[in-house]
């Protein structure tokens, strides 16, 4: 999959804040009485966010790299880049996951060269645990948040001469 990553503009914050995943409920649902705080988030060149282009120019995705992929209550002293993500609801389903994580992957190995990449996953999204599980990630924590509801995390780990 040929994919482009580009920063985030305000436009595409505001459209993927509004994706909706319904499997998994409204774990990732945003508030919408905080939206223009979290466009903000999104925005924040610390947390490195970026949408992902297919060659046709439609925004297919999101990604970042760093803290804001961690959740409070979860153990991050090993030094690793934590990744997010997001793949348009629309494309879920239609066996573009490997390749969009894949992309993502050698985006963040480009731009940070890490020794490790960790994900954390919300232990009810059993799909996306499957998708890292299959690119080589290992489970190596399990907690609950900390600040909201006590909601399960799981967080796994890529060493990075893994690749696939």
């Amino acid at each position: 999959m040929d994919l482009r990553f580009t920063p985030i503009t305000e436009a595409e914050a505001r459209i993927v804040l509004g994706w909706r995943y319904p499997d998994i409920g409204t774990l990732y649902d945003p508030d919408p009485d905080e939206m223009e705080d979290d466009v903000a988030v999104l925005l924040m060149p610390s947390y490195h966010y970026y949408t992902a282009r297919n060659g046709n120019d439609r925004l297919i995705g999101f990604c970042c790299f760093g803290d804001d992929a961690r959740v409070p209550g979860g153990e991050y002293s090993l030094p690793a880049l934590d990744i997010g993500l997001g793949l348009h609801p629309d494309l879920i389903g239609q066996g573009l996951s490997h390749h969009f994580l894949a992309a993502i992957l050698d985006w963040g190995r480009e731009c940070f060269d890490p020794d490790y990449f960790r994900a954390t996953v919300a232990s009810i999204n059993a799909r996306s645990q499957g998708l890292f599980a299959r690119a080589g990630f290992l489970i190596v924590q399990r907690f609950k948040a900390t600040g909201g509801e006590p909601i399960e995390f799981i967080v796994m780990l890529r060493a990075e001469g893994v690749r696939g």
